[in-house]
């Protein structure tokens, strides 16, 4: 297992090279001059090329770019242009908001979408069913920035139950939350359904049953407990998904996070905050992803019996090779 993480930790080191890579390559192509946008339209050409040549954006395109991974790797993303504080400390001062939402999010997500999901394939084909069906896929039709402007209308300007932006109080967090949560629980709950209606089919639940366990205990001991494993590898995939989709909700709900901050780069051509939110995010990603497929070897038995299987065998294979020696 060891070798493992470190074999995926190693290769992390080029997904993130590459992610950096078509980061600046886009901001290459992309229209607009960043030393134009801070000196404005009044400034001489010979004072924008000064300014960029201080800045380093003169510099052939090799060069910027191992420049940055260098940097990066160290914890270096230098100063933004806008107002020459440094990107890492902005960056992480903004960061727990993101993550807040992210798990809250998810935490909802996983509360509603698991109960869902067993509800409806125990009443398969009944009009719950197809309800509970019906539900989840408007939700996770249904944009979430306009999901997001619905309930901003209802809770706060008619009802006027919660603020329609701002984080000052915990009801700040309620509409964010629940607006980040909506399609994810719809995956979920799709998700959950499906593996409980494969699961209820196999023999061990026919044995159960027919042993004469209440049906409860069979969904809850036996079914849910199986149907539960790959859930766990979904939820690590749409943990990562809301760190990035949390942009969304927090520029309409006014929350000072990554995404926000993001999206003030990418307006103002900060390009040391477009680098360092798109690397940043990438690595939170990947460590995520790593994390869970961690943690789905230790949830799911057989994936752990194939790894002591692999490990014996490689045991085995060595004594043999020694005794033949000797």
């Amino acid at each position: 297992m060891i070798k493992y993480v470190i074999k995926r930790l190693l290769l992390m080191i080029p997904i993130l090279m590459g992610i950096t890579l078509i980061v600046l390559i886009f901001i290459d192509i992309a229209p607009g001059d960043p030393a134009r946008m801070m000196l404005g339209n009044e400034a001489t050409e010979e004072e924008v090329q000064e300014l960029r040549e201080s800045l380093g954006l003169n510099d052939p395109f090799v060069v910027r770019y191992f420049r940055f991974f260098k940097n990066a790797l160290r914890g270096d993303f230098g100063h933004s242009y806008s107002n020459n504080r440094a990107v890492r400390d902005e960056m992480f001062q903004r960061f727990k908001y993101t993550l807040l939402i992210s798990v809250f999010s998810v935490l909802l997500s996983v509360i509603i979408g698991i109960p869902l999901g067993v509800f409806a394939a125990t009443h398969q084909y009944t009009w719950k069913d197809n309800a509970a069906v019906t539900l989840s896929l408007i939700c996770v039709s249904m944009p979430s920035f306009w999901f997001a402007l619905l309930i901003i209308q209802l809770f706060s300007i008619r009802l006027n139950i919660l603020p329609p932006a701002g984080i000052e109080s915990w009801k700040g967090w309620i509409m964010p939350t629940i607006s980040l949560a909506l399609g994810y629980t719809a995956l979920i709950t799709r998700q959950m359904r499906s593996d409980m209606l494969e699961v209820i089919r196999q023999d061990y639940i026919v044995t159960a049953r027919a042993k004469g366990q209440i049906e409860r205990k069979v969904l809850f001991r036996h079914a849910l407990k199986n149907a539960i494993i790959p859930i766990v590898q979904i939820v690590g995939s749409i943990f990562g998904m809301s760190l990035g989709g949390a942009m969304i909700s927090e520029v309409i709900f006014s929350v000072p996070g990554l995404g926000s901050y993001m999206l003030s780069g990418l307006t103002a051509r900060d390009y040391p905050v477009i680098q360092a939110t798109s690397f940043f995010m990438s690595l939170i990603n990947s460590v995520v992803i790593l994390l869970i497929d961690i943690a789905f070897a230790f949830i799911d038995p057989r994936i752990r019996s194939q790894y002591i299987r692999k490990k014996k065998k490689k045991t085995e294979s060595v004594g043999v090779e020694g005794g033949a020696q000797a």
